[in-house]
């Protein structure tokens, strides 16, 4: 954090200026260093850069100002002693992964997880000799049972993807933390404007900035936040070696995303309330899963560790066919598998987001044919209303 930011400094004060440094041309906003390497004073100089014996840029691969912008200004608004920016979400997870497991590890994960982090866990993990045992995400019991001498890692999302479950970090913090294990949070769905993991006790917390903290379906990143000697060593370790890096550009366009989340996630989290308010309501609807709604099993929860809902909401439909009708009627509405855009965007996850997934991993998670996801976005709310309305107008033709 920049030294004119002390910790009494405002969550959108720091999301507009943390983090940079001016240049000597005095540019107002950030500016973007498009360059692969840089260069050295003398060959002493060099040396120095690349033993680590003087800090400063060396290869963008993993030292770039702008990227580095990026990283100062979310560790502030996260409350991060680090962050190491990637290439995608993806990357950030098995940046993290990669960094601090080595064979022979034991994970612990919830079983209510994005349907890809699965298949790195069982495609991946796996092959390298890392056990991965799944449990349900808000029974404290399941994760106890399934503590071993070699974990290392709880992993979890929070609220889930797409049911919007609630895990209580605390608890799970002090389970990890009793057991020499780290509790690594996936806060991409709240991004730090509604939920800070770090103060509940988690060590790291992965984002994918591609979803909210972009904001607008423009660019691929990821985060790994935390303390300086898990996430500035052996997961930087990763990164400068393995390469999974945010370029110049997307870091830049983030920045801009940064300025505007408390307002956008705010925004999000009011429509995202009225539409699963409407959606309880409507005909041919099974279900509404929605962390904001007082009928949700985690209501109180979700306000204790949240400062909002944010903006995913699911319902569940009778069956495939419903579903698929209520989603090809919508016109308005992105049919795509991305979330967290001004866009209102909506998908089916059984053969999507999650159709990867082994139909038991499917049922595990909650994942139905009936069910529907929305990331609910910033247009007019009776406009999403309209749209929506053509899709359960399509199930009673």
């Amino acid at each position: 954090m920049s030294n004119q930011f002390d910790d009494e400094t405002g969550f959108e004060t720091l999301a507009i200026r943390a983090g940079h440094d001016r240049t000597n041309e005095g540019e107002h906003s950030e500016a973007i260093f498009p360059t692969s390497s840089y260069v050295f004073k003398s060959a002493a100089e060099a040396a120095a850069r690349f033993s680590g014996a003087e800090s400063g840029n060396i290869y963008s691969r993993f030292t770039n100002p702008t990227v580095r912008t990026f990283e100062k200004r979310l560790a502030a608004l996260e409350g991060a002693e680090r962050c190491i920016a990637t290439s995608s979400g993806m990357a950030a997870i098995a940046a993290t992964f990669f960094g601090i497991l080595k064979s022979g590890d034991h994970v612990i994960s919830s079983s209510s997880i994005f349907g890809v982090t699965n298949v790195l866990m069982e495609n991946f993990l796996k092959k390298m000799n890392i056990e991965v045992t799944y449990v349900d995400l808000i029974d404290i019991h399941s994760w106890e049972k399934a503590i071993q001498d070699n974990t290392r890692i709880l992993f979890l999302e929070t609220p889930s993807n797409p049911l919007g479950d609630i895990a209580d970090i605390q608890a799970l913090a002090d389970l990890a933390h009793a057991n020499d294990a780290l509790l690594v949070v996936d806060n991409a769905l709240c991004t730090p404007a509604l939920q800070k993991p770090l103060k509940f006790g988690a060590d790291i917390v992965i984002h994918s900035a591609t979803k909210f903290i972009d904001g607008q379906g423009r660019c691929m990143g990821g985060a790994v936040l935390g303390t300086e000697d898990v996430v500035g060593t052996d997961v930087f370790a990763f990164l400068r070696t393995a390469g999974p890096t945010m370029s110049p550009f997307n870091a830049w366009v983030f920045l801009k995303g940064l300025e505007t989340l408390k307002l956008r996630m705010n925004a999000h989290s009011a429509n995202a309330l009225e539409i699963a308010t409407w959606l309880g309501k409507q005909p041919g609807v099974v279900k509404v899963h929605y962390c904001g709604l007082k009928s949700h099993a985690q209501y109180d929860l979700a306000s204790k560790q949240q400062s909002g809902f944010g903006g995913i909401v699911s319902f569940e439909m009778k069956d495939k066919e419903a579903a698929w009708k209520v989603i090809d009627a919508t016109q308005m509405l992105s049919i795509t598998g991305n979330l967290g855009d001004t866009r209102s965007t909506i998908t089916h996850p059984a053969t999507t987001t999650h159709g990867r997934l082994t139909p038991e991993l499917q049922a595990a998670a909650g994942i139905n044919d009936g069910l529907i996801r929305l990331s609910v976005g910033l247009e007019d709310i009776d406009d999403i209303k309209v749209d929506l309305q053509r899709g359960f107008s399509a199930i009673q033709s």
